[in-house]
């Protein structure tokens, strides 16, 4: 039987998603909540691999089971094995065609910057804190000359294992509550380190480093 899951959870000490076997990943305290649900091994396939100290609000993941439970009790279950640092939001029975990662037509992020003097004590692991002023404006029309689909060699992380550096961004947006800056982005699909590196380029032109 194939289940999905939405899980939402802290991203701030794991170190990203994908298991490691030597140090606390997301991948690994999931499936070892499920495992103790279902009384034997379960593997668990997501939407898109995080960085650390990446958060999730609602990852999409699917695990195949034999055990027999009602969603309610996976998901209950789960959240009862798991550290206060993650949940599961919700658990459904889906076609075994479903694929968390190849049946996603998108994906989104969401980027906080803290942009004063002085850094939060209180936000600390939740924002990046820039203290030079950044002219939004500026950076939004930067950011649109990176929608639609693109190679994006530049932005892959140097160890990116994507067979494919083109990705479509469907909408890149900024916005200032503030001094917050807040960043929006949907695309396809993200190669690794993408969005950070698209993050640091465009607060490089708010900054009036980069033109």
């Amino acid at each position: 039987m194939r289940l999905a899951a939405g899980i939402e959870y802290d991203g701030s000490r794991f170190h990203g998603w994908q298991a490691q076997g030597d140090v606390r990943t997301v991948q690994e305290c999931l499936e070892a909540a499920l495992s103790r649900v279902a009384d034997g091994p379960v593997r668990v396939q997501c939407a898109g691999r995080t960085d650390t100290g990446v958060h999730a609000t609602g990852q999409i993941v699917h695990f195949d089971s034999v055990a027999r439970r009602e969603p309610r009790n996976w998901l209950l279950g789960a959240n009862v094995n798991l550290a206060k640092d993650m949940n599961l939001l919700w658990v459904k029975p889906v076609d075994d065609a479903f694929n968390a990662r190849f049946s996603a037509t998108g994906r989104a992020y969401r980027y906080v910057i803290l942009n004063r003097e002085s850094r939060s004590g209180l936000l600390h692991g939740r924002v990046t804190w820039m203290r030079r002023r950044l002219d939004v404006e500026r950076m939004n029309r930067a950011a649109r000359v990176l929608l639609g689909e693109h190679d994006f060699s530049s932005y892959r992380a140097l160890g990116c294992q994507a067979k494919s550096p083109v990705r479509e961004i469907r909408r890149l947006t900024l916005r200032r509550h503030g001094d917050f800056v807040v960043m929006d982005i949907e695309a396809n699909a993200f190669l690794h380190h993408m969005v950070r590196n698209i993050i640091g380029v465009l607060a490089a032109i708010g900054r009036g480093d980069a033109a």
